[in-house]
């Protein structure tokens, strides 16, 4: 199953056609899941995608790292069959989705977080994967300010990435460690 992370055309291959034009602007590059699932390659921890799509980012991350556990979460249940159908192909058991909204998860089951601008949507519709998502600023405010508070509790040596992000979703007492990708994708630790 290699050939599918050789590069990102190979991986979406993976998806229906649609999904396939969707992912230069929608998808984690595999380029970028490398550094991110490094950097939160703690094994036996359980990472979270906030808004993982179809499941790139987790299955390049598994992939990679077979003694970590990814989980994304999605709230559009079409792209999360498209996702555990990629994983099913790919056999990868430490890769895992959930149809749900962020704000019926309890962040405490998880270590560490990968965070792919998964709110941007809601105040730029052109962007938009669909039209199922209601698009305003509070709504993007909301979820933005669910996040901070979800990730407030977190312990000392927390990980975070971000990528499109500038790290607003985050509280106070996280420290950036590295800029990657043209200041795009940045790594954080919970001090």
């Amino acid at each position: 199953m290699d050939c599918f992370f050789q590069n990102d055309a190979d991986f979406d291959w993976l998806y229906p056609r649609q999904f396939q034009l969707m992912s230069p602007k929608q998808w984690t590059p595999l380029n970028v899941a490398n550094i991110a699932a490094g950097y939160l390659n703690v094994p036996g921890a359980k990472i979270l995608d906030v808004g993982s799509g179809i499941g790139k980012f987790c299955l390049a991350a598994a992939h990679l790292y077979p003694d970590v556990n990814f989980i994304g979460v999605e709230q559009r249940e079409e792209l999360v069959h498209y996702a555990k159908v990629a994983k099913n192909y790919l056999k990868l058991n430490n890769a895992s989705f959930i149809h749900a909204n962020i704000t019926q998860l309890n962040f405490k089951e998880f270590d560490h977080f990968y965070f792919f601008n998964s709110f941007y949507e809601n105040i730029e519709p052109e962007n938009a994967i669909d039209d199922t998502i209601e698009t305003s600023y509070g709504l993007y405010d909301y979820y933005t300010q669910y996040l901070q508070y979800a990730l407030k509790d977190k312990p000392s040596g927390t990980r975070v990435v971000t990528y499109h992000s500038l790290g607003e979703i985050l509280p106070d007492g996280f420290k950036l460690l590295q800029l990657s990708f043209f200041t795009q994708l940045r790594l954080w630790i919970k001090e």
